[in-house]
């Protein structure tokens, strides 16, 4: 019997066997973890082995058919901070497991009965070949708890609360602007809904420009404070991005539980501006604070853009320099990888432009970075995470952002998709804008019936 079972009971008076019989154990080990100590007789421990290694595989199995199938939940575990804990901890421990059968199969081997010219050599490759996944699972759970961190910091906490889709869809406020010291508060330059049918993805994405005059606002204290719409106010000029300016700088005491949900009593008026104006229910809000758009471009490794008309850089007629001055620089037309300091200016240029043309060149830019920001997370997500945490405000609630990230993902590529600009030819914004019509239009997008 002893005989019949080599691996288990060898004949450790010859070295020559002994050291095939290590190499074979060895290499078990490393194809199964517990292999090795299950071949050399160490039955419970490689039993335990096998089930860990076949609990791992189901695992990841499972998570590829979620991946398939149920992508959402996968993603909403995933960016939460008891999943993403639960992942670093699984990560460690799978490496330190690793290296635990490794060793036990090293002490299996009876390495000084193995050939003297060999022992070396299979202690070095056993010790490698064990302490390499240690260092790969520390490594990688580092960075899932640098994102889990990020996630914490970035996105809104529990009091943000997680919000169930209205009609079918979920609906995010973007805003970009500036919190510039030549400038009183934040105005929004850049005001954009994007729609997500919560099923599909598909997704519809409504321009508002920031000059919008004579509106109203939802039901909350702005509209108590404006009953009659907002055709006057206490700024110097009554657009759709001097709300939050007026809020911020004149201290109105509204909105008392802003911040406790992750947000601002300007953004919320703004917010209720916008339900107004789209007749939609607006669930989470992201603001991107333009000053440092530039450090996330740049940390993304830049952007490609394709240019269609010549845009100029330098000093402009934004009224931050007394007199007008020619531009400094030109992007010039063509497919270009842009840095943070010219994709801002692409976005930010007046020069022979109207804001019109300013929203469609930044709706090229955000889609342009939402498109290649996760190819560039694979390689950069260190410094992305960092200027992200430094860029971007947001309520979503963590889970939240894992299934606006499947949305994102269902949405991109679809044929169906939409955009919509309160803009000319299609509006009349320079006169008196017909805000049913808007409502009407936007309905109209979201069911697919838009000419």
């Amino acid at each position: 019997m002893r005989t019949s079972l080599p691996l288990r009971h060898p004949d450790t008076t010859q070295p020559e066997f002994m050291t095939r019989r290590a190499w074979w154990l060895l290499g078990a080990n490393v194809l199964i973890p517990g292999a090795g100590p299950l071949l050399a007789g160490n039955r419970r421990f490689g039993r335990l082995g096998l089930r860990l290694w076949l609990a791992a595989i189901v695992a990841v199995l499972v998570a590829v058919l979620l991946w398939f199938v149920a992508r959402g939940p996968l993603l909403f575990v995933l960016t939460t901070g008891w999943g993403l804990t639960a992942l670093a901890a699984a990560l460690v421990a799978g490496g330190g497991w690793l290296l635990l059968t490794q060793l036990e199969t090293l002490r299996q081997v009876r390495l000084f009965r193995v050939d003297h010219f060999a022992r070396g050599l299979i202690m070095v490759l056993a010790l490698v070949v064990g302490v390499v996944p240690l260092l790969a699972g520390g490594v990688a759970s580092a960075q899932v708890l640098r994102a889990n961190q990020a996630i914490q910091t970035l996105f809104g906490d529990a009091n943000a609360g997680l919000k169930l889709p209205s009609d079918g869809r979920l609906n995010v406020l973007l805003l970009g602007g500036d919190r510039g010291a030549d400038r009183e508060g934040l105005r929004a330059d850049s005001i954009s809904v994007m729609s997500f049918d919560a099923l599909t993805g598909r997704l519809v994405t409504i321009g508002l420009p920031r000059t919008l005059e004579d509106f109203g606002f939802s039901d909350g204290p702005m509209r108590d404070m404006y009953p009659d719409g907002y055709t006057w106010c206490n700024v110097d000029v009554c657009y759709l991005n001097s709300i939050y300016t007026e809020v911020d700088v004149h201290g109105y005491d509204v909105y008392p539980d802003a911040a406790e949900r992750g947000s601002e009593p300007g953004i919320e008026a703004t917010r209720d501006a916008v339900e107004w104006i789209t007749g939609l229910e607006i669930h989470y809000y992201a603001l991107v604070d333009m000053q440092g758009f530039a450090a996330l471009v740049d940390a993304m490794g830049g952007v490609r853009i394709d240019v269609t008309e010549r845009v100029g850089m330098g000093a402009n007629d934004d009224g931050t320099i007394p007199d007008w001055q020619p531009p400094q620089h030109w992007i010039e037309p063509g497919e270009q990888v842009m840095d943070g300091e010219t994709a801002l200016w692409y976005a930010r240029s007046r020069y022979e432009t109207t804001d019109y043309a300013r929203m469609e060149r930044q709706r090229e830019l955000q889609d342009a970075v939402i498109a290649q920001l996760p190819g560039a997370m694979l390689q950069r997500s260190g410094a992305i995470l960092d200027a992200i945490d430094e860029v971007v405000q947001t309520d979503v609630a963590p889970g939240q952002v894992g299934v606006l990230a499947d949305l994102g993902l269902k949405s991109r590529g679809r044929d169906d998709n939409v955009r919509i600009d309160i803009a000319p030819p299609r509006f009349d914004v320079e006169g008196e804008l017909d805000y049913d019509e808007v409502r009407a239009a936007v309905q109209q997008a979201l069911d697919g019936e838009l000419p």
